[in-house]
Formats: structure tokens, C-alpha cells, sequence
């Protein structure tokens, strides 16, 4: 599918992936409405630091996904649809399960079931990693089974099945992109690269975090954007799950200390009790296959293996370390 003379829907256009997505779009010369949340603030999110040429060639629609006629409306004229808008802090997901089913699962039914009755073209949902739980092989595959060991996890799952399920009814032109844990400028300071930037940045070398065991597919955003284009542009997405993940391997404790090496800081690492997970619930091993990906779509990590994640870590570091940026973050705070 060629997207240039297509109007795309980017829901959860001003958070950390969406807002990266909708300007490369834009950049691109293709046609966005980008739906963020609305807020009495008149706030796009993110999409308020963009530039002005690319604020200037959007199409801004605020709402709420929860809403299954406000999403309709937005929808409305577009004939792809690239749903991000979730709810994505696991913490938050202990603290309140019930606006997770709400955003992630009835969410993801607007969109399907606006898509059915509007004949979209295309919608391109976003799972993650986390609907795997703790690898029982690795590299993780498609095929892997899906364990909901957080309340976030399991209102993927559902939404994930939810959207299939829409194309095995209906013939709804539904793709999955499952993205690995994806990194850089902008994310919230609840993840582990963000916390450990911010805390050196702002002067601390006792760092506060969770567990440093478990590991992880670092994806940097610029290859998680290129995955999603790839995915709406192929015909033999639909109807598929497709992992988007570097295919490399990291602990926790190995990357802020990776992390110190980039920053020249020398740190000591304390464990906060309110980070660490519930046992059972701690995801202890991701690792991302990514050959499918490769097959049907041609994509491929510009950032992957050690050599691209030092460089990913290289330019996440200098836009937090960026004051103006910095500014915006609570250092001090553990964000549920």
C-alpha cells in the first residue's frame, strides 16, 4: 500500500512513540489527523514541542478512545488507522486494573468496530512485548504463548484478541505490531532508561531502581517508527503478528551501567522497595525473534546489536541531558 495518497489516523499521536510516528509521517509528505486526549489544557502532548512545519500540516483531532463516537468521528475520512492510545505503565496497572480494560480493551473495540463500519483500509494495533510474560524460549517468536502476568499485560492481550478477532469475523483489514521495550527522547521517566538518565542528569550517583536481573530488547524509536510504516504499508501484514524488536539481549544492571559509561558518571545503585514488581508478576526475560518481520515486511534494526544500542543510549542521553528537556522531568519522584 502506498501511503502517500492516504489519510492516516494516528491515535495516541501525542505521547512517546505516537508523537515520533505522526511527525516522520509528516515528514514524509503523507496525509496525518493525529487524535490525541483531551485535556482542558488544549495540550497536544509531545506534538506541542514540534516543529512548526510539522505542527503547521496537521490535522489535530482531541478526544478519547474510551468514547466509541468520538473515535468514529475521527475516524471518518481516513483510510488508515495506526492505534497506539493506551494505557502502558505496568505499576499503574496494579493500582488501577480497571481503567486498563477500559482504554486498552474497549479502546481497541471502537477502533475495530468503527473500522468494520466505515470500511478502513488498514488498521495497524499496537501490542507489546510484555503479552509474552517471561520468555519460555528464546528468541521469542510469534508463536510464543501469551501470559498476562500484570493487570497491563493482560488488557493487551485482550485488546490483541480483540483486534484479531475482527479479522477472523469480519475480514476487518487488522495487522498486530508487537514493538520490544522501545527507548529514546521523550519516554516517561517510569522506564528504566529514562529513570537512570534523569537521576545522573540531575546530579545523583546513588541511583533509586527496581530489579537489575531481568532483560530486555532494547528497541530504539526511530526503528519502532520504521517498523510501523512497514507494517501499513504491507498487504501481507494483515491478518498477522509481527515482532518488532532488535534480536539483542540485555540485563537491566548491564545497561545502567552502559549507561554511566556514556555519561561519564561513577554510580552506586540502591533498590527502592515501590519499583520492584510482585514476584510472580516480574517479567524476567525478553528477547525478541525478528526474522518475520525481515520476511514479509524487509525490515531490519538500524540500532541493533551492542554497537546500535550504545549509539540509541548515545543520542537518548543528549536530548534528556538537554535542560530544556530536562526540565520537564521529576528526578527526585518515582512515577507510578
Amino acid at each position: 500500500m502506498e501511503l502517500k495518497n492516504k489519510k492516516i489516523l494516528v491515535t495516541g499521536a501525542d505521547g512517546f512513540i505516537g508523537s515520533h510516528l505522526t511527525e516522520e509521517l509528516v515528514r514524509q509528505g503523507i496525509d496525518v489527523r493525529a487524535f490525541v486526549y483531551y485535556n482542558s489544557f488544549n495540550s497536544w502532548g509531545w506534538l506541542d514541542q514540534s516543529a512548526k512545519e510539522i505542527r503547521n500540516n496537521l490535522d489535530v483531532f482531541a478526544g478519547d478512545i474510551r468514547d466509541p463516537y468520538g473515535v468514529k468521528q475521527a475516524m471518518k475520512g481516513c483510510d488508515v488507522v495506526l492505534h497506539l492510545a493506551a494505557l502502558i505503565a505496568i505499576p499503574y496497572s496494579y493500582h488501577s486494573p480497571d481503567t486498563y480494560v477500559d482504554t486498552n480493551v474497549k479502546g481497541t473495540l471502537n477502533i475495530v468496530q468503527a473500522a468494520r463500519e466505515l470500511g478502513v483500509e488498514k488498521v495497524v494495533h499496537t501490542s507489546t512485548s510484555e503479552v509474552y510474560g517471561t520468555a519460555q524460549f528464546v528468541p521469542i517468536t510469534e508463536e510464543h504463548p501469551l501470559q498476562g502476568q500484570s493487570p497491563y499485560s493482560a488488557s493487551k492481550i485482550g485488546a490483541d484478541q480483540m483486534a484479531m478477532s475482527f479479522y477472523t469475523s469480519f475480514d476487518t483489514p487488522v495487522s498486530i505490531i508487537r514493538p520490544f521495550n522501545t527507548y529514546g527522547p521523550r519516554q516517561s521517566a517510569r522506564a528504566i532508561i529514562p529513570t537512570v538518565i534523569t537521576q545522573i542528569a540531575s546530579g545523583q550517583r546513588t541511583l533509586r531502581l527496581g530489579s537489575l536481573h531481568p532483560t530486555r530488547d532494547f528497541n530504539y524509536v526511530k526503528d519502532t517508527v520504521d517498523g510501523f510504516i512497514a507494517v501499513a504499508k504491507s498487504d501481507a501484514a494483515i491478518g498477522e503478528v509481527i515482532n518488532i524488536g532488535s534480536n539483542y539481549e540485555i540485563s537491566i544492571g548491564e545497561t545502567v551501567e552502559l549507561i554511566a559509561e556514556v555519561m561519564g558518571a561513577k554510580v552506586e545503585i540502591e533498590t527502592e522497595a515501590a519499583r520492584l514488581r510482585p514476584e510472580k508478576s516480574e517479567v524476567e526475560r525478553l528477547w525478541a525473534a525478528n526474522a518475520k518481520a525481515k520476511q514479509l515486511l524487509g525490515w531490519e534494526p538500524n540500532y541493533g546489536g551492542s554497537d546500535g544500542f550504545k549509539r540509541g543510549l548515545l543520542e537518548t542521553v543528549e536530548w534528556f541531558t538537554n535542560p530544556e528537556h530536562l526540565k520537564g522531568y521529576k528526578a527526585n519522584i518515582y512515577n507510578l
